[in-house]
């Protein structure tokens, strides 16, 4: 076991490699995972807002027909 975690007298240089390979196969898993959650809150937020624009525009038409009818 110990020869194999000595790797031949080239351990310096095998475990950080190791690392490196690992540190970026979980950023390469995770980060498409961050971006995604990301991006669905922004289309949230704009679905919400596009909503929100659509009911004000059509309470202002209705107000103004009302208050044109009323004329």
């Amino acid at each position: 076991m110990h020869d194999f975690i000595v790797m031949g007298g080239y351990a310096a240089y095998v475990w950080p490699a190791y690392a490196v390979f690992f540190i970026v196969f979980a950023w390469d898993w995770i980060a498409p995972t961050l971006r995604r959650r990301q991006l669905l809150n922004e289309l949230r937020g704009r679905i919400a807002r596009e909503r929100l624009r659509r009911e004000r525009s059509q309470a202002s038409a209705q107000r103004e027909s009302a208050s044109g009818s009323l004329s």
